[in-house]
């Protein structure tokens, strides 16, 4: 089983979001990636935010949690955290910091997600303050991430 983090930083009614191919077709997602063996989830994300964003974030309220069963006997638990910026500058990416190219970080409205790929219901979440924060959403093809 493995465990991967994302983190969701809305400011002003955008939401910081990666440029990059991922695993759902989709090149937008939010920024996030794989616990290390040993490491705290909280760490991880610290981790994750600071080589692909290029922002300090304070981890904020559990979101939800999901799974990901990609095939081949895969198990990935998906834990996604509020994260409030700290500091640092969006877009110094770490080079290498992915194995999947970076191609751009930006804040992107809330209204356009959709057009993104996301879901109507991730959308719904984000505008409503993510009621029910620390639930299990199911799989992660539920939440439209």
């Amino acid at each position: 089983m493995h465990v991967r983090v994302t983190g969701v930083v809305i400011e002003d009614g955008r939401v910081l979001l990666l440029d990059q191919d991922t695993d759902s077709g989709r090149s937008w997602s939010l920024p996030g990636g794989k616990v290390e063996p040993g490491e705290p989830i909280g760490d991880a994300l610290v981790r994750e935010m600071r080589e692909e964003t290029g922002i300090d974030i304070q981890v904020g309220r559990l979101l939800y949690v999901c799974d990901h069963l990609p095939g081949g006997g895969v198990h990935v638990v998906h834990m996604t955290f509020e994260a409030t910026r700290m500091g640092g500058t969006v877009g110094a990416v770490a080079d290498g910091a992915d194995t999947t190219p970076i191609r751009g970080v930006c804040f992107v409205r809330l209204a356009d997600l959709p057009t993104l790929g996301f879901s109507q219901r991730f959308l719904d979440l984000a505008r409503a303050g993510w009621p029910g924060a620390g639930s299990y959403m199911g799989a992660k093809a539920n939440i439209g991430l």
